[in-house]
């Protein structure tokens, strides 16, 4: 039997979608090297050295290595909440921000669209502080 705040917890669709735009980073990532170096490149051992060159590979990994700096506190604060609680939805609307702002970065990192795309990523760490103020407080 699984304790009743976990089960309940209004914190775990925004952790299941989490997970999905991580394999989501990853597969994109893979799709755009593979559509450069081709499938033969993908399947193989890589042993080569042989990296993808292209502006769009170049960026779906650093959007992604991006994304992965940041997801284990998101992480860790989610399941801190859940088992703190949050009494005022606060840690919740900063959970939630955090998401959008995380799937909004992706197109714009991927348009090379500056500034936008830096306030997108502040956006997502405003969320991040939102959820450790009310773990904190």
């Amino acid at each position: 039997m699984e304790p009743t705040f976990l089960a309940a917890s209004p914190f775990l669709p925004v952790i299941g979608l989490s997970v999905l735009l991580l394999l989501f980073h990853v597969m994109l990532q893979g799709m755009i090297a593979t559509k450069e170096l081709g499938t033969d490149w993908n399947a193989g051992p890589r042993d080569d050295g042989l990296e993808p060159k292209s502006a769009q590979a170049g960026r779906a990994a650093r959007a992604s290595s991006n994304f992965r700096e940041t997801y284990p506190g998101f992480i860790a604060l989610a399941f801190g909440l859940i088992l703190a609680g949050d009494p005022h939805g606060f840690g919740l609307i900063g959970a939630w921000v955090w998401f959008v702002c995380r799937l909004v970065y992706i197109p714009l990192y991927l348009a090379g669209i500056p500034y936008i795309r830096s306030l997108v990523w502040l956006g997502s760490v405003a969320g991040i502080v939102a959820m450790f103020l009310v773990l904190m407080f």
